[in-house]
């Protein structure tokens, strides 16, 4: 136990310290322009903020709802309150360390509802696995509708780094032999190694592959499988719109339209998983897509980001902080009236 709190511990620095890192770069690349972004943020129109706040605590809502479609089939049902507080919650816990939040939410369900956290357990990971296929999913709309905008990132920060990268080898030959002899080491010991790298890859790809197909298979065991994926692609929809209302708060990035708020959708998803919240990779990932590439102002590229990723902050730990105190109490409110 003591083994796995250090483990949890050293992740966590590891972490909120690579946050600190990319808040810092934020913060240091916009530095001269620190008076315009404070105007910014005071000038910004605050209602449509409010309603990004309100839009996102529906996809929470909505999330906690979800949850007994994949509970009943298991003979399990939680209260509508408590499965709301224990979604915030886990929201809540994941800022400090990621993944903890679903630990938290499934001990949460097992005291106060009675359902075994093994069982709860399995049903979060279904839900996740379920949201893997939603995020494909956009991200196959993401290419069809702004195909030429995800070509042109590719290309700002995948190919044309790696073509100045290989131009730069082939100019020194010392760094271009350097180069040569690890790649053919690198063939050479994944030859010698191959056997044992393919056991590995089957077991590993096969469990995670079998597992997936488990979790999307188990829709089918539901009441109703429609309504669930409804309630999932809606979920997904309150995330979008969440970030598209942001858009009107800022005067420099209210003339973007959806397929701007597909593309920051898609990349700042993939900027939570870098820091616990998204902490400094969120807006930092936005920022760079939207002064970047689609040409917005340095002030109105930095104040978006985080006028939204701070509002979700503090909704999050407002809410996660009342569910805390209100479990307790209204559970215990609740087992006397039983």
């Amino acid at each position: 136990m003591a083994k796995k709190n250090t483990k949890s511990i050293v992740q966590f620095v590891v972490l909120l310290g690579i946050g600190i890192l990319l808040v810092w770069l934020s913060l240091r690349q916009v530095a001269p322009q620190k008076d315009n972004i404070i105007s910014a943020f005071q000038s910004a129109d605050y209602f449509w903020v409010f309603i990004s706040i309100v839009i996102s605590f529906f996809s929470h809502f909505l999330r906690a709802f979800r949850w007994n479609y994949l509970l009943s089939p298991l003979g399990y049902r939680i209260n509508l309150l408590n499965s709301t507080c224990h979604v915030l919650v886990g929201y809540l816990a994941n800022y400090g360390i990621p993944r903890m939040g679903e630990i938290s939410r499934c001990t949460l369900a097992s005291k106060y509802d009675k359902v075994p956290f093994e069982v709860a357990l399995g049903t979060v990971i279904t839900e996740r696995i379920i949201d893997f296929f939603i995020f494909l999913i956009i991200f196959v709309l993401t290419l069809l509708v702004q195909f030429k905008d995800l070509i042109g990132l590719a290309n700002a920060y995948i190919f044309d780094p790696l073509a100045q990268k290989t131009t730069a080898l082939a100019n020194s030959p010392v760094k271009l032999t350097i180069a040569i002899v690890i790649l053919l080491l690198a063939v050479a010991g994944f030859f010698i190694l191959r056997k044992k790298f393919s056991s590995l890859l089957k077991g590993k790809l096969g469990g995670i592959i079998k597992g997936m197909g488990e979790g999307i298979g188990s829709i089918r065991k539901t009441k109703n499988p429609v309504q669930f994926i409804l309630l999932s692609l809606m979920i997904w929809a309150s995330y979008f719109y969440s970030l598209y209302t942001c858009f009107f708060a800022i005067e420099g990035t209210s003339n973007l339209g959806q397929g701007e708020a597909l593309i920051l959708l898609l990349f700042g998803t993939l900027g939570v998983i870098f820091a616990p919240g998204g902490l400094g990779a969120y807006p930092l990932i936005l920022f760079t897509i939207l002064h970047g590439t689609f040409g917005v102002d340095e002030v109105s590229s930095f104040a978006l980001p985080w006028l939204g990723w701070t509002s979700q902050f503090v909704l999050i730990l407002v809410l996660g902080l009342i569910s805390l105190i209100v479990l307790p109490f209204y559970n215990k409110q609740r087992n006397v009236v039983s």
